[in-house]
């Protein structure tokens, strides 16, 4: 991947296009969301957010006096139809870039096209190892899937859990999941000490378990990895848990859609969890954990209040909690398998619909001071305060 930065790519192709067409009333930025697959939810929860960046650019006047707007093609989380989902957005629609696609499978063969299209794209949830490295228009705003599981065994060891021995489960018709399955998690695996087993394979739609179970039951696992989208790994669980397997589930973020905990339910019970600090929260973490997803287990649970400050993040702090993409306020319980997403102030969005952890949403910020803090007072009304 060319190491030009995606934002002077931008701001080229806008001069361009402005030059091309002074008289569009808009810019149009395309999105390939999928409505159905594996990652579905996930799609649907992303695409909010980027019309939620699209809102508040415009609202603050957009880009040279031009608005933005998204224009759609679902892939319905096929790699074919991406592929033909760029092409349309980039020859008919003439779109500036494109968000998405969302999975790995897609982005193998949609990044090669941008390439020869000249549009670039920016996957929001691919995570194979090394995908966008090849291609000048290939962006990922997420982690490599190694990085991101060598973090969820480090915090197994951590906390001293049960980790001697592990299985694989994997589908072999999607990328990432069969990547996952072939590569990521026996490597790490065994890069920490587990002593990987078995591997057992199963396809994405597959909904009988009990053949591949009845291995892993074979011969139990403190571990068992996961390389599969969220559905298949919900059945699998549930499968597990009535067969009577107790081995914790450990995956990558292949399965953390913002519905898992709902779809598990007691079955996930012990499965790590991602968790996710937005801006200024961060100064509360240790350099190590900052800007990135963090796993915790959960034995019983807790209330996203105390969720939250065991991570030393103050909840007077936050203005906004998701849990598995639904607002909450701070008595929500968190259960294993749920994925909390935590913000700061909004200062230019309102959120006010939205918000559960306080009656009104933190704004306008002010400083009470006794008389003899003048000073500090002069330096904050200096600072902007």
């Amino acid at each position: 991947m060319n190491p030009r930065p995606l934002g002077a790519m931008l701001a080229a192709a806008l001069a361009a296009l402005g030059a091309g067409s002074a008289a569009g009333q808009d810019l149009p930025l395309g999105y390939l969301p999928s409505a159905a697959g594996p990652f579905a939810t996930f799609s649907k929860t992303n695409e909010i957010a980027a019309q939620i960046a699209i809102d508040e650019i415009n609202a603050t006047g957009g880009i040279a006096g031009k608005k933005l707007r998204i224009v759609a093609f679902d892939t319905a989380g096929k790699p074919d139809q991406a592929v033909v989902g760029l092409r349309k957005l980039a020859d008919d629609d003439k779109v500036l870039a494109i968000i998405g696609p969302l999975s790995s499978s897609e982005c193998r063969v949609v990044f090669p096209a941008g390439d020869r299209t000249g549009v670039a794209s920016m996957s929001m949830a691919s995570s194979a190892p090394k995908l966008a490295e090849p291609f000048q228009y290939a962006f990922r705003n997420t982690s490599d899937e190694g990085y991101m599981f060598e973090r969820v065994m480090r915090s197994l060891k951590q906390k001293d859990l049960a980790m001697a021995t592990g299985a694989i489960a994997y589908a072999t018709d999607d990328v990432i999941s069969k990547v996952m399955g072939e590569n990521v998690l026996p490597a790490v695996m065994k890069k920490a000490g587990t002593d990987v087993k078995l591997s057992v394979t199963f396809q994405t739609q597959a909904f009988d378990f009990s053949a591949q179970v009845s291995q892993l039951v074979g011969q139990p696992t403190d571990l068992i990895g996961v390389g599969s989208g969220p559905d298949p790994a919900t059945r699998l669980v549930q499968e597990l848990r009535r067969q009577g397997h107790k081995g914790r589930l450990v995956a990558g973020s292949t399965i953390a859609d913002p519905e898992l905990g709902r779809q598990m339910g007691k079955a996930g019970d012990g499965t790590t969890i991602p968790t996710t600090f937005y801006a200024e929260l961060n100064d509360h973490l240790p350099a190590d954990k900052q800007y990135r997803t963090l796993e915790k287990t959960l034995i019983t649970p807790t209330s996203a209040k105390d969720f939250l400050e065991s991570f030393g993040v103050p909840h007077t702090e936050v203005d906004l909690i998701l849990v598995n993409g639904v607002s909450t306020g701070f008595d929500r319980l968190v259960q294993p398998g749920d994925r909390v997403s935590v913000y700061p102030v909004f200062e230019s969005f309102d959120i006010g619909p939205e918000v559960r952890v306080r009656p009104q949403p933190l704004r306008d910020t002010r400083f009470v001071l006794d008389v003899h803090l003048g000073r500090l007072a002069a330096y904050l009304r200096m600072l902007g305060f």
